[in-house]
């Protein structure tokens, strides 16, 4: 419907600049007299471009965007520079050039508009550049140009949108952390730090019953015979370095401040030489392996630079057992979400009675504080030797315990 109305408008204006060129040459003809002749050939001239105008194939026109950059971070600038080239120089009155944002780009700060009116006349090429302040987090595409074209009396208008595609990842900000072992926590510094913390894996804490793959070493002959049954020595478990991140991607307006946490943490976790895994649910689940190879770590932040808080399930849910292997369960979990409720607590609570370390990053807002069910909550957490942290400020200056 929409389609035929323009086609309408359009041919509605043809017929006007008909019927005004007719008028002034019925008024010529029967008024007669210079000013009469005068009116009419003045206006010839542009009744003549207007019906050029309108054969005009503006769709010639050839535009091409670039963008400085492939890959941004959180708060860097974009520059887009948008050219137009044309093959044959028809004059045009004027040019208007709009780059169409997407919606997710369309509340960015500017510097310069990505629209630009040209008086291009016989010019055959164009050019203009605009920039965007602080890019958000996420994936983005440019996909149009718009051109608006007409005569002067605005009686024939043409316009078109081109088909200009540019994708672009803008990643999540970092900042540098340290990780120290002895203390389990992660601290804003300048350098890396960590030390492999292997418990003794020599010495038995107890006999169990004999299990296919044991090895024969591990037998324990003296409780076999008192037994009358093969039992095997079990060893205190071996604590690995490695460390797995369970992100919360539940809805809060926190979500961008424990994303670049986030990716942070995995930053200085793989300058450290530890391996990472992470597990992230949403309406997509996505669990990375533990490994340590510098196309984890991209993939972690490609991961990281498209997520969304759409997750529809308790976040307590991510921390299932049936999630978690044994590589998992050898190696320190960090928690980073910015709701602590009474199922985490619960689920934490139960999964620390299984010799599972765990620390938790609770991101809150700056001038945010605990409400009285979260210190609760975290005194819970707290005798089972569950360590909390409370990240501050979109730049992380505070990382405090409670």
């Amino acid at each position: 419907m929409s389609y035929f109305l323009k086609n309408l408008k359009a041919g509605w204006k043809v017929v006007s600049l008909l019927f005004f060129t007719l008028i002034a040459f019925s008024y010529a003809m029967f008024q007669g007299g210079f000013v009469s002749w005068f009116l009419f050939y003045s206006f010839l001239p542009f009744a003549i471009y207007s019906l050029l105008l309108m054969i005009y194939p503006i769709r010639s026109i050839r535009v091409t965007r670039r963008i400085n950059h492939d890959q941004f971070s959180v708060g860097q600038r974009l520059i887009g520079t948008i050219t137009i080239k044309r093959s044959f120089p028809f004059p045009l009155f004027y040019l208007l050039v709009e780059d169409e944002l997407t919606e997710k780009l369309l509340g960015v700060k500017r510097l310069e508009e990505p629209k630009r009116l040209f008086f291009p006349w016989f010019k055959k090429s164009l050019s203009f550049s605009y920039a965007l302040l602080e890019m958000p987090r996420g994936e983005h595409h440019f996909r149009s140009i718009r051109l608006r074209t007409g005569d002067l009396f605005g009686l024939i208008e043409k316009e078109i949108t081109v088909e200009v595609e540019n994708y672009f990842l803008v990643y999540p900000s970092t900042v540098d952390l340290v990780y120290h072992s002895n203390q389990k926590q992660y601290e804003q510094g300048a350098a890396s730090s960590l030390t492999k913390y292997w418990q003794d894996s020599t010495m038995a804490v107890g006999v169990r019953e004999y299990q296919p793959g044991d090895k024969f070493a591990w037998i324990d002959w003296k409780a076999t015979a008192r037994r009358d049954s093969i039992m095997t020595k079990e060893f205190e478990q071996m604590q690995s370095h490695d460390v797995v991140i369970f992100f919360d991607r539940t809805p809060s307006p926190l979500f961008e401040t424990a994303v670049s946490y986030a990716a942070s943490l995995i930053q200085a976790i793989t300058k450290s030489g530890a391996r990472v895994g992470f597990v992230s649910v949403g309406e997509q689940s996505h669990v990375f392996p533990m490994q340590l190879d510098e196309q984890h770590r991209r993939n972690l932040f490609y991961h990281l630079a498209k997520v969304d808080c759409d997750s529809k399930t308790s976040f307590a849910t991510i921390l299932e057992e049936n999630r978690l292997n044994t590589e998992v369960k050898q190696s320190t979990s960090i928690i980073v979400t910015s709701n602590l409720t009474l199922d985490l607590t619960r689920k934490l609570e139960l999964l620390s009675g299984q010799q599972r370390m765990f620390i938790l990053y609770l991101v809150k807002d700056r001038n945010e504080n605990l409400t009285k069910e979260e210190s609760v909550l975290v005194e819970r957490l707290a005798q089972r030797q569950i360590q909390l942290h409370i990240v501050k400020d979109q730049n992380y200056k505070e990382v405090s315990s409670p």
